[in-house]
C-alpha cells in the first residue's frame, strides 16, 4: 500500500508511557523509557520505528504485542481496546503477532518444527487447518523458503535463518492482521539479513499484513517501510513518508541516523550474494527493556508465545 493512501487506521497508540525500576531508586524511582509516544498503522501498512538502543522502540513493540502493560496511554485495534498485557481477547492475540530479534531464544530448542506450529493451532483452534494437517504444515514451511524435512528437526539443531524462518512461520500459522517484527533481521549474517527481508515483505504483500517493523537501520527500513517514525530517549521525534523522512529529514537526530546508515542505493548487502542461512548473534539483554531494566509493574516478558 502506497504511504499516500487515506485508510482508517487498524493501530492506534496514544499517549503512551512505560518507565523501569532501577535498582535502588525505591519505589518511585525509576527511569522513563517511553514518553507519550502516539502512532497509527493502516490495513497492508508498513510503519518503520527507528532509533538508537535504548530510545524505547523495543518497548513500543511489546506494549503493541501485548507483553508489557503501560503506564498510561492506550492501545486500539480496529477502534477496539486491545486490554491489558496478558487479558487480551483470542482474536486480539492472534490479530498481533511478533516476530523477535533473536530467532533461537524466541523458540523452545527442544522441540521440533511440527511440534511448535502444532502448539500454535492447539492455542488457537478457530485458525486449525481442516483435513492434513501435516499437508498444510509442509506448504507453510514452503511459504517460508524451507524443505517439508525440517518440521521433524528439533529448533536448537538449525541455523539461525531457519529458526527466524520457522519463527515467521508460527507467527502467520495463526493469520494474524499486524505484524510486529523487533529487530528481525539484526541478529544475522548480512547476507541472511537480505533473504529474511525479501521474505517478510513478500509475505506482506501476499498475505495483506500491516507491519510494524523495528529497526535501528534506516538502509533497512528504506527497504520495507511506506511511513518512518524516529525514536529518541523515548520521544518520537519526526514522522513521515519514507521517502520524506531519509531524503528531507527535518531533525538533526535523523540526519545522524541517515549519516550512520548504509548507502541506501544498495539494497543488497554483499552485492545481492545468496548464502546458507547462518551467523546468528544472540542479544542475550532482550528478556529486559531497551536499557536493560525490569519493568516498573513487575510483569515478565514471555518470548514463547504471543
Amino acid at each position: 500500500m502506497n504511504a499516500g493512501q487515506v485508510r482508517g487506521e487498524l493501530l492506534d497508540v496514544r499517549g503512551l508511557h512505560v518507565s523501569y525500576r532501577v535498582r535502588g531508586s525505591g519505589r518511585r524511582g525509576g527511569t522513563v523509557a517511553v514518553d507519550g509516544v502516539s502512532l497509527s498503522v493502516s490495513p497492508e501498512e508498513t510503519l518503520g520505528l527507528v532509533g538508537e538502543s535504548g530510545s524505547g522502540k523495543t518497548t513500543v513493540a511489546r506494549c503493541v504485542a501485548g507483553l508489557l502493560r503501560p503506564k498510561a496511554g492506550t492501545l486500539t485495534l480496529d477502534g477496539r481496546p486491545l486490554g491489558r498485557a496478558g487479558r487480551r481477547s483470542p482474536e486480539a492475540r492472534r490479530a498481533v503477532q511478533m516476530v523477535f530479534q533473536d530467532p533461537r531464544s524466541s523458540l523452545n530448542p527442544r522441540m521440533t518444527v511440527a511440534s511448535i506450529i502444532a502448539e500454535v493451532w492447539h492455542t488457537h483452534p478457530v485458525t486449525a487447518p481442516e483435513g492434513d494437517r501435516t499437508l498444510a504444515l509442509h506448504r507453510l514451511l514452503a511459504d517460508m523458503g524451507l524443505d517439508p524435512e525440517v518440521a521433524s528437526r528439533r529448533a536448537g539443531d538449525l541455523s539461525g535463518g531457519q529458526c527466524q524462518r520457522v519463527s515467521i512461520a508460527r507467527a502467520l500459522a495463526v493469520r494474524p492482521r499486524l505484524l510486529v517484527c523487533d529487530e528481525a533481521v539484526s541478529a544475522l549474517d548480512v547476507s541472511v539479513q537480505a533473504q529474511i527481508l525479501r521474505l517478510l515483505i513478500d509475505l506482506r504483500d501476499r498475505h495483506r499484513l500491516a507491519m510494524l517493523f523495528i529497526s535501528h537501520d534506516l538502509g533497512v527500513v528504506h527497504q520495507i517501510a511506506d511511513r518512518v517514525a524516529v525514536m529518541r530517549r523515548g520521544v518520537i521525534v519526526e514522522q513521515g513518508a519514507t521517502g520524506e523522512v531519509l531524503t528531507a529529514p527535518r531533525h538533526p537526530y535523523t540526519r545522524e541516523l541517515l549519516d550512520a546508515a548504509l548507502d541506501l542505493a544498495d539494497p543488497e548487502p554483499d552485492g545481492g550474494k545468496v548464502r546458507d542461512d547462518d551467523g546468528t548473534v544472540p542479544d542475550h539483554g532482550t528478556v529486559r527493556g531497551d536499557n536493560g531494566a525490569v519493568p516498573d509493574d513487575g510483569t515478565a516478558d514471555d518470548k514463547a508465545a504471543v
